[in-house]
């Protein structure tokens, strides 16, 4: 059976936050269902990120799939760049 992604957010907590640093992406967040305590295990993990300048689709792509095979849980990632200013996604995520 799958994680609750919070959990597994708990126990990987550190080794996210390097995995993300490893893809030239800091600031790593937590937004949605996980964030706020109601994730079941059909949810997915909600991350916000920071990403360097030279960091494009595809190293977003394979940190994503690096973060759900190390966290056991599908994970959706979002770029904190494109969002506006006051967006509710900035203004609800946590940091992992």
């Amino acid at each position: 059976m799958r994680p609750l992604p919070h959990e597994a957010l708990e126990r990987h907590r550190d080794e996210l936050k390097e995995l993300a640093a490893e893809h030239g992406l800091s600031n790593v967040r937590v937004f949605g269902s996980a964030s706020d305590g109601t994730d079941t295990t059909q949810s997915d993990l909600d991350i916000l990120v920071t990403r360097s300048p030279h960091v494009g689709l595809l190293t977003i792509a394979e940190f994503t799939l690096a973060a759900e095979q190390l966290l056991g849980v599908p994970v959706d990632v979002v770029t904190d760049g494109g969002l506006p200013a006051g967006h509710p996604i900035l203004r609800s995520a946590v940091a992992a």
